[in-house]
């Protein structure tokens, strides 16, 4: 279980609290598309379905969400970023998500795109 004072499932090495943790609270938003993949994937660690549905564009945003409660997501890399800084309006982050499920690892990879939607960065969808 994670709490305020573990360490963050984003990987820059802060607590949860004092990281990730304040975006889902909705304390802070992401500066960049990077710091949005990182708290998103923080989000599908901790079981955040709210948050992943508030930073998800609205045009490609599914009615609801269901995570399985089986895996557990363990490390992030971020592999590369195009775009996605503090004045950009669009951006893709590369990233490898390592995840266990029923005892087995797995990871996911993926190219994802970024946009700012009324100023804030939103999840549009994998580049293909």
């Amino acid at each position: 279980m994670i709490t305020t004072a573990s360490p963050c499932p984003c990987g820059l090495g802060n607590s949860y609290g004092d990281c990730c943790g304040r975006a889902h609270s909705g304390g802070t938003s992401a500066a960049t598309a990077e710091l949005l993949m990182r708290s998103r994937y923080s989000a599908f660690a901790v079981g955040d379905v709210d948050y992943l549905l508030r930073t998800w564009d609205p045009t490609t945003r599914p009615p609801s969400l269901d995570l399985d409660p089986a895996q557990r997501w363990t490390r992030l890399e971020v592999l590369g970023t195009t775009g996605g800084g503090v004045l950009h309006r669009e951006g893709t982050v590369e990233f490898r998500a390592h995840y266990l499920d029923g005892g087995q690892r797995f990871d996911l990879h993926e190219n994802s795109r970024f946009r700012r939607d009324n100023g804030l960065w939103v999840y549009l969808d994998a580049v293909t």
